[in-house]
């Protein structure tokens, strides 16, 4: 694939992927025909975002090929994957060996095919933790074999006390700069704090930065024996492996362990191949999904939305990446695109008296009132009807649980989120920053995702669970849509654009006419009310594994945060994905293979 040339404003790509539309350059008004029923001849003002059109071409997406899809790359993966196997299980390995091969494994992106072996051998490692007593300091203390222990079992959600860093923090003045894999290790520890660990969070998290800092600036202009070392500390200060998107810094990873001197020549050929492999599954249901976009009519018919498939589809891929979900990554593509439509419809386009319509459409739930809607919102309401249903009666005939309450509910919900935020614009209201996020941790659409998610991804539903997350009442469901809410808002640098398009007050702004606080101190708060989040759903990540919620489904959870970090570090990447990193990021992903050795 040909990397992203820029020719003027036009975004172009030699594969023709990427369509090469101006941008315009400023909001505008316009006038539209009647969508009310029953007043075909009057005309109301509709205001427009005039958001970009799709960057991706619908036929050269279809056109795609890829060859790692054939038997001898499977077979050749397959083989490499028993050799690995063996390395988890010789008993020739030291402690620190396995530990620094599971974390490869799970950089690389390949933990999966060995969630058993690495379960039993963290599992292990945990029962003989001694939980009164740690290791007595020696001169030979490995900090980064400590760190990167206690990092491994919290990802894994054993619940491992932050006092095993106490011999560290008294001790820590006969730690070297030089020991800046030890330092990484801390640091990168350091975001697995839950909200009671006050020496992760007071003291460890912000020596470890400091010493990496110290170490950009001290050597910035030498030259490395090893200069993954470097990479691996800015790549760490940029953002913590804890918060990234998991295929995205597998890309990052497998290009960074190619460079290491003392890497494993199989496994990095294994990262590879596996990469490309899980790239073509991910393509074809990206055909899927853009063939079932187009079908609809709807980005024809919606023209003042954003047409956005590409993207819908690879916040699923950040969502949950393994190549045996590709049936819950099609539903969720259908459930991201939906929303982001009907979130335009209530940001932009509807009256006050249409959304009503349109949030009692969903209220109520029946498609025998479609005449009641204005026209541009039948189709759409009839589409998600649809779909939802077929979603509720797919489950009900495989897994024998009526779930379509729960969906149908899930919607009422969110389309009176949006209603109040489009009540708060029209009116004029600036909510304070505790009733703004009363309301956009619902807005944002994540209890709705996530209920949708865990009843087509969940093998084994439960009503309770249902029930819970149906009223609002999982905690780590409510952390992850704070995270992804204000992810948005305090990345985002198209305040303006926003306003002018008809969005109420963020929350860094609703802050600032609250407290009067700067901008600048409005981002701080921000981004500590994101790190409290994380702080919680480290909390219920080691609580699952002894509760009803099942750990992979937490893990999602957690996974949809991370994907809003991507999606808005740079910008509004869903909105303007080609002023935000998206489009290379989406290139790397989904379309741009890994060239084998």
């Amino acid at each position: 694939m040909a990397s992203l040339l820029q020719m003027g404003s036009p975004l172009i790509y030699s594969n023709a992927l990427v369509k090469t539309t101006q941008r315009p350059q400023s909001f505008t008004c316009t006038i539209v025909a009647k969508t009310t029923p029953g007043s075909e001849s009057s005309f109301v003002p509709r205001r427009s975002a005039n958001y970009r059109p799709s960057l991706w071409d619908h036929h050269h997406l279809l056109s795609v090929k890829n060859k790692y899809t054939n038997v001898k790359s499977v077979r050749e993966r397959d083989l490499m994957k028993e050799t690995v196997r063996k390395m988890l299980e010789d008993e020739r390995s030291t402690h620190l060996d396995q530990l620094e091969l599971i974390d490869d494994l799970q950089k690389l992106g390949v933990s999966y095919h060995f969630e058993r072996e690495i379960d039993n051998i963290l599992t292990f490692t945990y029962h003989k933790l001694d939980q009164s007593k740690f290791r007595e300091y020696e001169m030979e203390y490995d900090l980064h074999a400590n760190a990167l222990e206690f990092r491994l079992l919290r990802q894994h959600g054993f619940s491992v006390t932050e006092d095993v860093f106490d011999i560290f923090m008294e001790n820590c003045g006969k730690f070297g700069s030089g020991d800046i894999i030890g330092f990484i290790s801390l640091y990168e520890a350091s975001y697995l704090s839950t909200k009671s660990d006050t020496k992760l969070q007071n003291y460890i998290r912000f020596f470890a930065t400091q010493q990496l800092r110290d170490f950009v600036d001290t050597n910035s202009n030498k030259i490395f024996a090893s200069c993954d070392v470097e990479e691996m500390v800015v790549h760490a200060l940029d953002m913590p492996y804890h918060w990234q998107m998991r295929r995205l810094a597998t890309r990052s990873y497998i290009n960074l362990y190619g460079k290491k001197p003392n890497k494993n020549p199989v496994l990095a050929e294994l990262a590879k191949l596996d990469f490309n492999i899980v790239q073509a599954v991910h393509q074809e249901e990206l055909k899927y999904a853009s063939s079932w976009w187009t079908g609809t009519g709807l980005a024809n018919q919606l023209h003042f939305s954003r047409d956005r498939i590409v993207e819908n589809y690879f916040w699923t891929v950040g969502q949950i990446q393994e190549p045996q979900f590709g049936y819950v990554r099609r539903i969720m593509a259908k459930l991201y695109t939906f929303l982001t439509t009907i979130d335009d419809i209530y940001d932009i386009y509807g009256t006050l008296e249409e959304l009503q319509l349109f949030t009692a459409a969903f209220e109520n739930w029946d498609v025998n009132r479609l005449n009641e809607l204005p026209e541009y919102m039948r189709l759409c309401f009839l589409v998600v009807y649809n779909e939802v249903n077929s979603i509720g009666c797919d489950i009900l005939r495989n897994k024998n649980i009526n779930v379509i309450p729960f969906l149908k509910k899930s919607w009422a919900d969110v389309s009176n989120a949006f209603l109040v935020e489009a009540i708060w614009y029209k009116r004029g209201h600036k909510p304070n920053m505790e009733e703004y996020m009363q309301n956009a941790w619902k807005s944002i659409a994540v209890p709705t995702i996530l209920i949708h998610f865990y009843c087509v991804f969940s093998d084994q539903l439960s009503i309770q669970v249902l029930e819970t997350l149906s009223e609002h009442l999982q905690n780590v469901v409510r952390c992850s849509a704070f995270v992804v809410r204000l992810a948005n808002d305090r990345y985002i640098n198209f305040f303006q654009d926003e306003l002018a398009r008809g969005d109420v007050l963020k929350s860094v702004q609703c802050y600032m006419n609250e407290t009067g606080a700067s901008e600048e101190k409005a981002r701080v708060h921000v981004r500590q009310i994101i790190n409290d989040m994380w702080d919680e759903m480290n909390y219920e990540k080691m609580k699952s594994r002894s509760s009803l919620i099942p750990q992979d489904f937490v893990e999602s959870v957690m996974n949809l945060a991370r994907m809003s970090q991507c999606m808005y570090q740079y910008g509004d990447g869903h909105g303007s994905p080609e002023k935000a990193k998206i489009v290379d990021r989406v290139m790397s992903l989904l379309f741009n293979p890994i060239l084998l050795d």
